[in-house]
This record gives structure tokens, sequence and C-alpha cells, in this order.
């Protein structure tokens, strides 16, 4: 029965294109857009199965995590190595995966396969849980014949950005989380506390000192706005959140994250991390410098670095090197452009890119072990420093309280 395919392919200039073609199977849909001199990326039918619709329900996929598929692409790696074939290995892994979401679409890229697609362009079939960084690098371990070994690389890679998200994560999180704390006891305060000693020195009558009347009168305002205040936080934080997930407020707000006073420093660190890693295991895969610099704009993670890789990108095109066009990005630090140039120079590229990567990973971490250390008792006296100086506001008539009684 003749279906409806949707494909994204690649021309000889390495630019992606998108379109439709009717045929019986994927299979002719590969071999006509190689005929017409295209690069297959990923094939599907508009009449999907269920399930793959299932799969690419909002927020469904988002249940495999990275760490999951780091595993998978290691024990694949380990089977293909042993000489299982695709199908016997991608069956025994469909069967003892623990994810559900994960085993179905393993069992679905094992259906994919048996009927004669390639590997990369089934697991392109479900981008929820397989990045263009992953799919790219299968497809070039398949032209290769070194598919396990891509596969240990994906994994590796995988890993090692999940720890790093995690060590950033964990930087930011502490902060965060005092912050919150330190919100939840002033509303707490100025909700509940201050309103009973306000009843209080009204019945003792007299004159109040002016921090005191400051406290009771910021409690008044705030109680009697409180709904409005709770409103327009909720539109603000809707608000900016929809902003953020468009183009421009993505890119204002990872320009902001580059400029603040130290986790600034954090975040461009890991954004250079991420950065040669990737591009570090796309080239050492086989995969076209155009492609590998477009998938790593894609999955740089910050919006301001992604644009200046576009734009080596474009220069790349026009016959550059790299070196040339990163000088002119100050998102670039003079030791990278310096280590890839002399990269390009020895056909060491990847091993440059790779030393970069291991470099910033350890600043990351050394930076995230003295924030930890320093942010900790500076955000104990913050807390402190606010609740006592409430308290002492709330106090000091008492200090007067007889001369309030006569």
């Amino acid at each position: 029965m003749t279906t409806t395919y949707q494909y994204r392919v690649r021309d000889k200039g390495g630019r992606l294109i998108e379109g439709t073609l009717d045929a019986d199977n994927t299979n002719l849909v590969a071999n006509k857009l190689r005929e017409m001199g295209y690069v297959p990326i990923a094939i599907e039918g508009q009449d999907a199965s269920p399930l793959r619709r299932e799969l690419h329900l909002p927020g469904l996929g988002r249940r495999v995590k990275p760490r999951d598929v780091a595993v998978f692409a290691r024990q694949f790696a380990t089977m293909v190595n042993s000489g299982l074939t695709l199908l016997r290995a991608l069956q025994i892994l469909g069967d003892q995966a623990d994810n559900p979401v994960l085993a179905a679409a393993i069992n679905e890229v094992r259906a994919d396969v048996e009927t004669g697609t390639s590997l990369s362009i089934a697991l392109g079939r479900h981008p929820r849980m397989f990045s263009r960084l992953f799919v790219s690098m299968v497809r070039a371990g398949e032209t290769g014949g070194v598919l396990d070994e891509v596969l240990l690389q994906l994994a590796d890679t995988i890993e090692k950005q999940t720890n790093l998200r995690a060590k950033v994560k964990s930087a930011l999180t502490y902060p965060i989380a005092v912050f919150g704390l330190v919100s939840c006891i002033v509303v707490a305060m100025l909700a509940f506390v201050v309103p009973m000693f306000k009843t209080l020195y009204k019945q003792l009558g007299g004159k109040l000192p002016a921090p005191t009347q400051l406290l009771i009168t910021i409690s008044t305002t705030f109680t009697r706005a409180f709904p409005f205040v709770l409103v327009a936080l909720g539109g603000t934080v809707y608000g900016v959140r929809r902003w953020i997930n468009t183009p421009a407020g993505r890119r204002s707000c990872d320009q902001v994250k580059l400029r603040l006073p130290i986790f600034g420093t954090l975040s461009h660190k890991a954004a250079l991390t991420r950065f040669s890693r990737t591009l570090s295991v796309l080239l050492r895969a086989g995969v076209p410098i155009l492609e590998s610099l477009e998938i790593t704009a894609d999955t740089a993670g910050n919006m301001v670095l992604s644009d200046a890789v576009k734009d080596v990108q474009s220069a790349v095109k026009t016959g550059e090197n790299l070196a040339r066009p990163l000088a002119s990005h100050k998102v670039f630090p003079p030791m990278v452009v310096q280590m890839m140039a002399v990269g390009e120079e020895t056909g060491a590229l990847d091993t440059m890119l790779a030393k970069i990567a291991e470099f910033y990973q350890q600043e990351v971490e050394a930076l995230v072990d003295s924030l930890t250390s320093l942010l900790e008792p500076i955000l104990i006296v913050v807390l402190g420093s606010t609740v006592g100086a409430m308290v002492v506001c709330l106090y000091l008539p008492m200090f007067n309280i007889i001369k309030l009684i006569k």
C-alpha cells in the first residue's frame, strides 16, 4: 500500500532538506533519495503506528533518561563486538530494558531494521530518545564499519555530559533552595507573625521605633495586596517562561547567564566543555566537518555559543579553516583558538578538542567544589541576618514596654 513518507536529507553541499515522497516502504524512499544525490537522515511514514504516536506524545519520551541511553549504547557495543547480529542484539536489549518506553522504542527500531531500514534511520525516528548526535555518529559507524567503537564513544560522551550537567545543577540548586527558604520564612512572618505583634502594640499604645513601624507597614501592605501579588507573580513567571522558550528570549537569557558573576564563568566553561567534547567525538567518528559543526551548534546548550559555531560553519563553507573565524568570537578563549589551530596544522583536531574538553571539565569540577564550600557559610549568614533583623525589629518595643504600659 502506498504511503506518504516525510524525510530529512542532506544535499552535496551539506544543506538540510525536508520533504515528502509516496512509496510502498522506507527502502524505496531511501533508494529514491540516494538516486537524487541526497544522504537520508530520517524517514517516517505519516501514518505512524499507535505505539510510535504514543512515544512522541509531549512529555512521555522524557521519561527516558540520558543515563538509560548511555547504558543501552554500551551494552549494544559489547554485543556487536561479540559478534551478535544487529537484530539479535536489539531483541536482547529490548527484552532486558527496565524502562518500558525505551524497550518499546528498541523493539520498533528492531522491527524497522528487520524490514531493511538502516540502523541510523530507524534510530532517527525516535528523536526524543536518540539525539542528532547519536544518530549521526551511528550513521558514521555504519559507514566505516566501526559501529561498536562509535557506540562506546557515545556512551562515554553521554555519561560525561550527564555528570557535568549534574555538577552544574548542584552548584545552582543550593543557593536557589536557600533563597526559596528565606522567601517562605519572610512571607510567613509578614502574613502571620507581624500582624500579631501589631495588634499587641496597638493595645499598648505609644510610639513605635522606626524599624518596627516600617516592618508593620510593609506587613500591612503585603497582607492587603497578597492576592494581587500572587496573581502578578504567577503571571510574571508564566510570561517569562513563555518568553524564554522563544529564540530571542533564549538568546537573551543565555547572554545574561554568561555575564553573571561567578555563575557566568561556570556556565561559560560548561558550554565550552560540551562544545569541545561533541565536536571531538563527531570528528573522531568520521562525520563530515560541516555536519559536525551543525550538530555541535544544535547541542551546544547556549545560544551565544551556538550562534558563534554557526558563523564558523558559514566561514568553513567558503574554504576558511576553523581557527580564524573562532578568534573573532569572544565566547572562545584564546587558548581554545590556539589549540584548535595547532590541531588543524598537525591533523589531530579531534585529539586537541578532547584535551580542551578534559581541561574545562576539570575547571568546572574545581569551580563547583569551591562554590559549594564558599556559598554555604555566606548563605547561612544571609538566612540568619534576614530572619534575625525581622525578629529584632519586632522586639525593639519590648525594651520600652514599661513606658508603653504607663
